[in-house]
């Protein structure tokens, strides 16, 4: 102990908490619930994070980070954010409502408009990845593959490998700025798709089609 009444050595304590000064026993940590600790977790993380990286961090199995996900889910829903789920990972991301806004505080671009063609094609990949790019022509009569640079471009699709088919075509499918794009939190929540009656008859020639 110092001399000097106004001076002190402070003690450390590894269950500390020096952000707040308080210290933090195993029962606080206890009674902080399991999706408060997720929505921490996918709060700092840059990246989205699968159940199985979440499980491992909390010690927990995956069923319970996955019914506490849910949980999070229903709880956030109608606030500024949003647990979004794209394939395996999960992130927390603005609400769509709120785009303008963020948009005025960063400073972004309005997001441009996409013509007919680029929804028609990213409305094929999303109902159909992963895709190639000849099974998007089949389907349009057309060439797509200057909507697909677009698509591309603005970061709504994604290849993700190659067909095993003749010529090993690329494989297309969304992105989780596509989800954002258009607010869904999954694929799933993707409205159903009405079957689509195929003509019979030859794919005509392709002509190339601006996107």
């Amino acid at each position: 102990m110092s001399d000097d009444p106004l001076s002190f050595t402070p003690q450390k304590d590894p269950a500390e908490d020096y952000s707040t000064g308080i210290q933090l026993t195993s029962a606080d940590e206890a009674a902080l619930a399991l999706r408060s600790r997720l929505e921490a977790l996918l709060f700092v993380s840059a990246t989205p994070m699968d159940a199985a990286r979440l499980s491992a961090v909390l010690g927990v199995s995956n069923k319970e980070v996955e019914r506490a996900l849910e949980e999070l889910r229903l709880e956030i829903e109608g606030r500024g954010i949003r647990l979004q789920r794209h394939r395996a990972g999960y992130q927390l991301t603005s609400a769509p409502q709120a785009a303008a806004d963020v948009e005025r505080l960063l400073n972004l671009e309005t997001t441009a408009r996409l013509t007919r063609a680029a929804l028609e094609v990213l409305a094929i990949i999303a109902y159909e990845q992963p895709v190639t790019r000849p099974h998007i022509d089949s389907i349009r009569g057309v060439n797509s593959e200057s909507v697909l640079s677009t698509l591309l471009r603005y970061g709504l699709i994604e290849e993700t490998g190659r067909s095993e088919g003749p010529g090993r075509p690329i494989l297309y499918a969304t992105t989780s700025e596509f989800l954002q794009h258009f607010g869904l939190g999954s694929l799933e929540q993707m409205p159903p798709l009405a079957p689509v009656r195929m003509p019979d008859e030859p794919t005509p020639d392709l002509q190339p089609e601006e996107g």
